[in-house]
């Protein structure tokens, strides 16, 4: 199987048109486990990868990424937000010393009341970000 092939038909398969920089980007993303990235850690890795790259267009692919379902965005603060490559359903623990994310199980969590939706709104989903300090 080539290189690129799996990241290429995800990148189809969304819509999006597979330009060199959204390959590279895709295949640091998708190319293993499940994982938590800020853009300036994946520009990071871009760039040690020898992907020429700027922090602006990793952002913008982020973006489009996930307004494509290919990654949730979790917004842990108004400095930063991390992008999840495993979108199922489920929540977080926030390392707020360490600024680590961490899956919890969407069954291990239960919201047993919501409050009254606004007029003309349908609920779309509950992200819970539970925020813990490290260890010491």
């Amino acid at each position: 199987m080539r290189p690129y092939s799996l990241v290429l038909e995800q990148l189809r398969s969304a819509g999006l048109r597979p330009t060199r920089q959204r390959l590279a980007l895709a295949k640091l993303l998708f190319d293993g486990d499940d994982r938590h990235v800020t853009a300036e850690l994946l520009h990071g890795e871009a760039l040690q990868n020898g992907i020429r790259v700027s922090l602006a267009t990793v952002y913008n692919t982020l973006h489009q990424f996930t307004t494509v379902g290919l990654l949730s965005e979790i917004v842990v603060d108004s400095q930063r937000s991390y992008f999840d490559t495993n979108i199922s359903r489920h929540h977080h623990f926030y390392f707020e010393n360490s600024g680590r994310l961490e899956d919890i199980c969407g069954e291990d969590i239960i919201v047993t009341q919501m409050p009254t939706l606004p007029s003309g709104t349908s609920l779309n989903r509950v992200d819970v970000v539970v925020r813990v300090n490290d260890a010491a």
